[in-house]
């Protein structure tokens, strides 16, 4: 038993591994790191919410050896994610920016929420406001309790 739970909790502190193959690694270990660093910022085009660090796809590869080549071009980090934003979009940062349409698209959803609940409410307020039913007449009530006797 104490085997089992051993492997379990060795199991669920296992850290995942990183998909970077041995042929990319820098030689600079301070140029490597800024590339992780990058690399941890920027989406997986195949994978969506993967970093291309994490990542096995072939385009991952791809960017995270465009990222090293930019690197040891002499771009600062800023100047490598621009570089990929301006190739890809900026779908491929895994933190979009706060800036032109995205502003609306972090503006939309609260402002539907604070729509819907406006509209909920007026509904709710006029149901209860229609309290106005109308009395049966006579017959109508008759065949009600007629029908209530079957």
């Amino acid at each position: 038993m104490k085997h089992l739970v051993l492997i379990f909790t060795l199991l669920m502190t296992a850290v995942p591994a990183l998909a970077v193959q041995p042929d990319e690694v820098l030689p600079d270990a301070a140029m490597e790191a800024r590339a992780r660093e990058i690399s941890k910022g920027l989406r997986c085009l195949v994978c969506r919410n993967e970093n291309i660090d994490e990542s096995n796809a072939d385009l991952a590869r791809d960017l995270r050896l465009l990222v090293r080549e930019r690197l040891v071009e002499g771009d600062s980090n800023e100047q490598v994610i621009d570089y990929v934003v301006d190739r890809y979009g900026e779908f491929v940062l895994l933190k979009p920016t706060l800036t032109g349409a995205n502003k609306l698209l972090w503006v939309a959803g609260p402002l539907m929420l604070l729509a819907a609940l406006f509209v909920g409410i007026n509904f709710v307020r006029r149901r209860q406001n229609e309290s106005d039913v109308a009395e049966l007449t006579p017959e109508e009530q008759a065949r009600v309790e007629a029908i209530m006797k079957d």
